[in-house]
């Protein structure tokens, strides 16, 4: 069980913080990240009000910006005194390590369990998801690009990181994205599907 001091306090000052966010990365991405986190910690001997946390700030450093958005999110965490109500200094440490290493462009394994665990669960990898964050990014951070180029990084995006040879890794065995993401490789390699399921979404968002 989740204390309810924290879980209000999560809810009502942490959280919020997301609202300000681009449309792939606000409020209900983090409350999404939280729920995939807290069903993979049941396999694993886990404080989950730890996995709770961590889940909760992973994003919290897009406030500085996307490129160490991972490291100002570790440093939220460490200045937040607020969190030592409820934690010591070491799982505070262990937790904003797991931040940190929640970045799926980072190159090393997370270092604990609750850091593949966030990782993991940041994946969530739903094809039609995937496709719909990346043209909500594509509109809000290159906003100059029209529908044949959002649609030209949009399959370079995929190819980069999904693909066979991209940057993702997937850290978690009880975890369903291993099949979601060869059912995503499915789609990369039909360009018409690609397609199609661009053109739908792009113009849901327009």
């Amino acid at each position: 069980m989740i204390d309810n001091e924290l879980k209000y306090y999560i809810e009502s000052e942490i959280l919020p913080r997301y609202e300000w966010f681009d449309a792939a990365h606000r409020r209900d991405h983090a409350e999404t990240v939280i729920s995939e986190s807290m069903a993979l910690a049941e396999h694993y001997d886990v404080d989950p009000s730890m996995v709770y946390v961590i889940a909760a700030y992973h994003d919290t450093g897009l406030a500085k910006g996307r490129d160490r958005h991972h490291v100002e999110s570790k440093n939220i965490i460490l200045a937040d005194t607020m969190l030592r109500r409820w934690f010591s200094e070491e799982q505070i440490a262990t937790m904003a390590d797991a931040v940190e290493d929640h970045r799926a462009s980072s190159a090393g394994e997370p270092r604990t369990i609750y850091g593949r665990i966030v990782a993991e669960a940041d994946r969530v990898i739903e094809p039609e998801s995937i496709i719909r964050r990346t043209i909500q990014f594509t509109l809000t951070h290159h906003p100059y690009l029209d529908r044949e180029q959002g649609y030209e990084r949009l399959v370079e995006h995929l190819n980069e990181k999904y693909n066979y040879g991209g940057y993702l890794r997937l850290w978690i065995e009880h975890s369903a994205n291993g099949e979601r993401l060869e059912e995503l490789r499915q789609i990369i390699a039909r360009p018409e599907q690609l397609r199609s399921l661009y053109d739908k979404i792009y113009d849901e968002l327009q």
